[in-house]
């Protein structure tokens, strides 16, 4: 893993200095949009729609639109000198029973790592909170905004949860609401029975994505039967010869890249079976340990 942000957990007067690393990660199967004809793939331009010229990318800004049709356009100049007060800095604002954070609220996770100088107060500050059975409710700034946060424990690790803002939340209004439904005592019994008979305890590895095995099935079976496309103008990789067989061994790893979904922040190069490459996966109980 890569650490996408460093900074410092600010809690009163103790500041534990901690790298952030995203906890979760998607694992669908990435698709390119191509040219049914020959594989080729579609490029999307940032076309202008008052002279109709392809813009470079350093020319595009943000542009908030006012009801009135005009724009505010908002350079890069403009934004940096905006203030985040938590640049780099989880703020601790105070803790709170962890049943009152509803779960609607839940954005993102992150793992936080300590720096070597920090570990002995992370660790306490990790085993104060363990104890008592709070969670810590944080402000932090990552990417240019700055998010309401929530900090718990999870397998001897800090976790680093960003939350909505409560206005973020949309208010269920559904007709239904208003209604008069009568429930009778005993449907509610029979529906409880149900639920009695029903309950057990949660195993998340019990379940899986029967719709992404199928798809990679899918993907496999065509690899190995030569079902691809040589877009015109693709270079063949380096040392192969270019063969059915050597295309089949690229898309396959292709595939498995894509079953990883290496994210921007945890991008890995699967092209080289490195003999240093086990190095970045943390052995159970390496945290103090960082990734370079």
């Amino acid at each position: 893993m890569r650490s996408i942000w460093a900074g410092a957990i600010s809690f009163g007067m103790v500041v534990i200095p901690v790298k952030l690393y995203a906890a979760t990660e998607q694992r669908d199967v990435a698709f390119r949009q191509v040219h049914r004809e020959d594989g080729g793939r579609i490029q999307f331009r940032r076309i202008c729609s008052v002279d109709g010229e392809e813009v470079p990318y350093a020319d595009v800004a943000k542009g908030y639109e006012l009801a009135t049709g005009d724009m505010v356009v908002l350079t890069d100049d403009d934004l940096k000198d905006l203030p985040l007060a938590t640049a780099k800095r989880i703020d601790v604002l105070h803790f709170s029973p962890a049943g009152q954070l509803d779960p609607i609220l839940a954005n993102k996770a992150y793992y936080l790592d300590p720096d070597p100088s920090g570990v002995r107060a992370y660790v306490l500050f990790r085993d104060a909170l363990e104890r008592s059975g709070r969670v810590a409710v944080a402000k932090v700034a990552i990417r240019q905004r700055e998010a309401l946060a929530a900090l718990r424990v999870r397998d001897g690790v800090l976790v680093l949860e960003t939350l909505l803002w409560p206005d973020e939340v949309r208010a269920p209004d559904f007709k239904f609401l208003d209604e008069d439904v009568d429930i009778r005592s005993q449907e509610l019994k029979m529906a409880a029975s149900l639920i009695d008979t029903m309950t057990e305890d949660f195993d998340p590895a019990l379940y899986k994505d029967s719709y992404r095995e199928a798809l990679e099935a899918l993907v496999q079976a065509k690899i190995e039967g030569n079902d691809v496309v040589r877009p015109a103008g693709t270079a063949v990789p380096a040392g192969a010869p270019g063969g059915p067989a050597d295309l089949t061994e690229t898309l396959r790893a292709s595939v498995a890249a894509a079953k990883a979904n290496r994210a921007k922040d945890t991008e890995e190069d699967d092209a080289e079976p490195a003999p240093a490459a086990p190095k970045q996966r943390k052995p159970p109980g390496g945290r103090k340990k960082a990734s370079a």
